[in-house]
């Protein structure tokens, strides 16, 4: 008769959305992430005012533009992180057949802006590069197939990743772009290596890497200049690696102050493959040792929610997802102190670069989707299940 006269009662099948992510989610990961665009917006502030008076646009134009991306890179990081890992899959293997296809078609349809290089897809009004949106869904979709290939009559997974990584990699070098050819290896040879592959076959790829080092070497003139100004026994002063070197040195422990920094003056890529030389110059070495904690912080939280996993899937994405952000970051800061060969990468959420940001706003999104608490008990205690 109530029900008659009031209707019947709501029911709750389930905690709200909101409340079962923020429960579930790494929220140190998070911290770090926003501590870094925060950097990044501080960065930005300090390096674009010259770069906009070289384009002769406002002096804020850039870091107007940085904040409009790190905003969108925001949005898109937690809205992925709040979905299932079936739904990181399926978006993954979408991601990555739209994004191989539009490498196919770079070479027609792309723009190199005088750079030497066909990477990016121009809009008129804006600008895409399509490799950093491959490299997470290639991740994913590599992870699922490897570890499809472990199940019972499952399909031949870990030669099927391998073809889809080179060819993506195939691709990549006719760009030519290098840097995120190695990026996608590693982070495909630590989701290899994690799903059980033996050592004499990871050596024989490391192997076969090299080799295709060496022809590169050979065959690419853009390639030869940039190992043979990594080997050179000296430092042009004028070139952007001396400039990058003279400021992280300038810099000493505690920099020489907000706004005080000569090297984005005279560096073109300030404001992104050696923005951390800038950091270093302007608020010194505890600086550098703060960003480089947080990439840390971020890796080591993934890594160590990982091992609890017990679907295959997950530990393997997450892993390769892990595995290239920090290498990423690695890698920038490894050629501004002269530690690498220049390879045009930008640090992740601090460089400015549109496709960069959005595209490492997803990774990470993944990477928190796949790392979120589940009641799936530890791994240890399903392996000493099995064993009785």
């Amino acid at each position: 008769m109530t029900e008659m006269v009031h209707g019947t009662m709501p029911v709750y099948t389930g905690e709200p959305v909101l409340s079962r992510w923020w429960r579930t989610v790494d929220r140190w990961t998070i911290s770090c992430v926003l501590l870094l665009v925060g950097i990044g917006l501080l960065l930005a502030l300090a390096s674009s005012p010259p770069l906009a008076a070289r384009n002769h646009l406002s002096p804020f134009h850039y870091f107007q533009r940085h904040v409009v991306y790190a905003t969108l890179s925001m949005a898109m990081m937690f809205v992925v992180s709040m979905q299932s890992p079936n739904t990181i899959r399926r978006w993954g293997v979408l991601g990555f057949v739209l994004g191989f296809g539009t490498l196919a078609l770079l070479p027609f349809i792309g723009s190199d802006f005088g750079k030497g290089a066909v990477r990016w897809l121009s809009f008129g009004f804006t600008t895409i590069q399509p490799s950093e949106f491959v490299k997470p869904c290639l991740a994913v979709c590599g992870a699922w197939l490897l570890a499809a290939g472990q199940d019972l009559n499952g399909p031949p997974g870990k030669m099927l990743s391998l073809a889809a990584v080179l060819s993506t990699v195939f691709l990549l070098v006719l760009q030519p772009d290098f840097g995120q050819s190695v990026l996608i290896l590693f982070g495909w040879g630590v989701m290899y290596f994690i799903s059980g592959a033996p050592m004499v076959l990871i050596l024989g790829l490391a192997g076969t890497a090299v080799l295709g080092g060496v022809a590169a070497y050979n065959g690419s003139e853009h390639f030869a200049r940039r190992i043979d100004g990594f080997w050179a026994a000296e430092v042009d002063a004028r070139s952007q690696l001396g400039y990058a070197a003279s400021a992280i040195q300038e810099g000493g422990l505690f920099g020489l102050g907000v706004g005080e920094g000569q090297v984005k003056w005279q560096l073109p890529d300030a404001h992104t493959d050696f923005v951390i030389a800038v950091a270093a110059e302007e608020y010194g070495f505890v600086m550098v040792a703060l960003i480089i904690a947080l990439y840390a912080v971020i890796c080591l939280r993934a890594l160590s929610r990982l091992t609890r996993e017990r679907d295959m899937f997950i530990r393997l994405a997450g892993s390769g997802l892990a595995a290239m952000i920090s290498a990423q970051a690695m890698i920038n800061m490894g050629v501004a102190v002269r530690l690498l060969p220049a390879k045009g990468m930008t640090l992740p959420f601090i460089s400015q670069g549109g496709s960069s940001l959005l595209a490492m706003g997803i990774m990470v999104g993944m990477l928190l989707a796949l790392t979120r608490s589940r009641p799936q008990g530890e791994i240890s205690d399903h392996l000493l299940a099995r064993g009785r």
